[in-house]
């Protein structure tokens, strides 16, 4: 079944939050996983995006954080937690989900950060996300 864009958008809103919690917390993602599928409705939430979103960012996150590292003026550490989970989502599907358009993660990501970062939080994602998306897909965004 095809889901829709508001569904994939939930989705990322719940992975968000899942990063959030599995950075401050230390526990398992997969503990953070099964809290998330038993307190939250994923009856308007694409179920297997969040799955496959936890799934590839904790499998990848050396790569994802070096990767995310080359466009941040600090360190990793140094990032608000929330706009750090946000760019993990964002640069894990620059990095591996070319059927993303790199138009869509940058504004999912710009949206998720006005709702829940920092208040200028957006500008600085976005301008993280478009140096990361003109170097990771050049040809797309020539």
């Amino acid at each position: 079944m095809k889901q829709s864009a508001h569904e994939r958008a939930r989705a990322r809103r719940y992975a968000m939050q899942a990063l959030y919690q599995w950075d401050l917390s230390g526990e398992p993602v997969s503990t953070i996983r099964e809290q998330f599928l038993e307190a939250e409705d994923f009856s308007r939430a694409d179920k297997s995006y969040f799955n496959r979103i936890l799934n590839d960012i904790s499998g990848n996150i050396e790569v994802i954080d070096k990767n995310l590292s080359e466009f941040i003026d600090r360190p990793l550490k140094q990032l608000d937690p929330v706009e750090r989970a946000v760019l993990r989502i964002a640069i894990c599907e620059l990095l591996l989900r070319p059927d993303i358009p790199y138009r869509v993660t940058i504004n999912e990501a710009v949206m998720l950060t006005k709702k829940f970062g920092a208040e200028q939080g957006h500008a600085f994602v976005n301008g993280v996300l478009d140096r990361a998306a003109h170097s990771i897909r050049p040809d797309e965004c020539a």
